[in-house]
């Protein structure tokens, strides 16, 4: 494969900080009207960064990348070194005691007949939740709801 090299006339896009990711140098050169279609174009494959397609939105752009996009050619000039990401380090957590087991709860006819029912309130802030089981069914099987 050869590589050529061409001389082209490219816009400077002054930016404060980098990295910048890829659709914000596009809004800030202002060759698309906003973030959602500069991230459609990316993502369509409209944009070339330094000679190749480039389809992630967030690619991270440094000083000297060259941008093309809709038959215009960018360079990225920034005065400041770019932010290096320092992995966090993962902190030990202390060990917690292991709580022990609860006894399940047994289930009986008898623990279901005790609960109380509520009667509808006439306070209009209070919401009383009718059991499911009393709403009847359509035809289609399925339960209405009402609000």
């Amino acid at each position: 494969m050869s590589h050529e090299e061409f001389e082209v006339e490219a816009l400077g896009i002054e930016v404060s900080s980098q990295p910048i990711e890829l659709y914000k140098v596009l809004k800030i050169a202002n060759a698309v009207s906003g973030g959602g279609e500069a991230k459609a174009a990316i993502s369509e494959g409209y944009v070339i960064v330094n000679g190749e397609v480039e389809t992630r939105k967030r690619r991270k752009i440094l000083d000297g990348d060259v941008i093309a996009f809709n038959e215009e050619f960018y360079v990225v000039l920034c005065d400041t070194p770019p932010l290096e990401v320092e992995p966090k380090p993962k902190a030990a957590k202390p060990a917690k005691p292991a709580k022990p087991a609860k006894p399940a709860k047994e289930l009986s006819p008898r623990n279901n007949k005790d609960k109380k029912k509520t009667k509808p309130s006439n306070d209009p802030k209070k919401v009383v939740k009718k059991d499911i089981e009393d709403t009847p069914r359509s035809s289609s099987g399925r339960r209405a709801i009402s609000f």
